[in-house]
C-alpha cells in the first residue's frame, strides 16, 4: 500500500461468476486478478442490476470509490491514487509500453471481436443478460453488439478484411508475447505487474469462456509456454484458497462442445380454447413488455451500488 488510505474494508464489485471464473466479465476480471496479485485482502460482491453499466467493475474502501469508467479503469485508478501500484518501477522500463499495446490494444480487441461477433453473443448472452426477462436481455445485447461492432470499426463492406487484421494481430501479439515470457514467472522476471492481471485474464477468459472452435482460442493454445505461464499464475493467486482446484487449462471442456441428450418429445395435445387464448394475451404481454424495456434502457442509468450480493475473498 502506497498511499494513506484506509484499505482495511476493501470491496471490489463485479459482475457474477460463471464459466468456472470468479467473475465472467472481461473488464472486471483483470481488476479480480490485480488485487490478487498485489495479494490486497478484500470482499467480492456482484451486481446483475445494471448489466451494461460502463462503471462496473468499482473498487470501494471507507469513502473512497475507483470506478471503471474513470481515469482509465480500476487500476489505472488504483494506480494513480496510491492505493496499490505494482507498476510504479517498471513504466519506465523500454518493453513495458509495447507490451501494453500488444495486451490492452490488439488482444483486447480480439477478445471483444469473439465475445460480441465471432461467436455470434452465445457467451455474452450467459454472461451479461442471463438474469434478466428474455426480451429486456434481448434488446441490451442488441444494443451492446451495435456498440462493439462500431468500436471494433466494423461494416458490412469492410467487415472479412477487419477480421483477418484482428486475428492477424493477435496471433502477432501472441508470438511476441511468447518470445518474450520464454519460461519467466512473470512478464519481468520475478515480480508481477499489471500487464500480468490483464495477460493472465485474457487468457483465462479465451480459454474457459470461448468454444473450442474460436479462432482467438486455438492461436493462444498454440504457445504452450503461455498455458503453462497461465496454469502456474491461476494455481498460486487464484486457486489458493480454495479445496478444490480446477483441471489444467488446456483441457477445459468447452461449455459449447457437448452434445445434450434429449428425451422423446410426446405427442402433441390439441390446445383448448382457454389455451389459445391465453397465447393470444402473451402476443400483447411481449409487446407491453418491449415498450417497458425502452423505457427501461433510456431512463435506468448507472449502477446501484445498494443492491449487491457480497462474497468474502479475503
Amino acid at each position: 500500500m502506497e498511499g494513506d488510505q484506509d484499505t482495511s474494508d476493501c470491496t471490489l464489485v463485479t459482475r457474477k461468476p460463471c464459466f468456472g471464473l470468479p467473475t465472467a466479465c472481461p473488464n472486471c476480471l483483470p481488476a479480480y486478478i490485480y488485487l490478487k496479485l498485489a495479494q490486497l485482502p478484500f470482499h467480492l460482491a456482484f451486481n446483475s442490476t445494471f448489466p451494461d453499466s460502463e462503471e462496473l467493475p468499482y473498487f470501494e474502501s471507507g469513502t473512497y470509490v475507483a470506478y471503471n469508467n474513470e481515469d482509465g479503469g480500476v487500476i489505472e485508478k488504483l494506480k494513480k491514487d496510491g492505493i496499490v501500484n505494482l507498476d510504479s518501477q517498471l513504466q519506465s522500463l523500454p518493453d513495458y509500453l509495447s507490451l501494453k499495446a500488444l495486451i490492452v490494444s490488439w488482444l483486447d480487441e480480439a477478445l471483444r471481436y469473439e465475445i460480441w461477433v465471432g461467436t455470434e453473443g452465445i457467451c455474452a448472452s450467459k454472461m451479461y443478460y442471463s438474469d434478466l426477462p428474455w426480451v429486456i436481455g434481448k434488446v441490451l445485447f442488441y444494443k451492446q453488439t451495435y456498440l462493439a461492432k462500431n468500436r471494433l470499426g466494423l461494416t458490412k463492406e469492410n467487415a472479412e478484411q477487419r477480421e483477418k487484421l484482428i486475428y492477424k494481430r493477435a496471433s502477432e501479439a501472441y508470438e511476441a508475447l511468447s518470445t518474450r515470457l520464454g519460461e519467466q514467472k512473470f512478464l519481468f522476471e520475478d515480480r508481477p505487474s499489471s500487464l500480468d492481471a490483464f495477460l493472465l485474464s485474457h487468457m483465462l477468459f479465451t480459454i474457459q469462456v470461448l468454444p473450442e472452435t474460436s479462432v482467438l482460442r486455438c492461436k493462444l493454445l498454440e504457445h504452450s509456454n503461455l498455458v503453462r505461464y497461465a496454469e502456474k499464475l491461476k494455481s498460486e493467486f487464484l486457486e489458493a484458497s480454495s479445496s478444490s482446484p480446477s483441471p489444467p487449462l488446456h483441457s477445459f471442456p468447452s461449455s459449447f462442445s457437448g452434445k445434450s441428450s434429449k428425451p422423446k418429445s410426446k405427442p402433441k395435445a390439441e390446445k383448448s380454447e382457454e389455451e389459445k387464448k391465453f397465447k393470444k394475451r402473451a402476443r400483447f404481454f411481449l409487446a407491453a413488455q418491449f415498450i417497458a424495456v425502452v423505457i427501461y434502457v433510456s431512463v435506468m442509468g448507472g449502477v446501484s451500488s445498494d443492491e449487491v450480493e457480497y462474497e468474502d475473498d479475503d
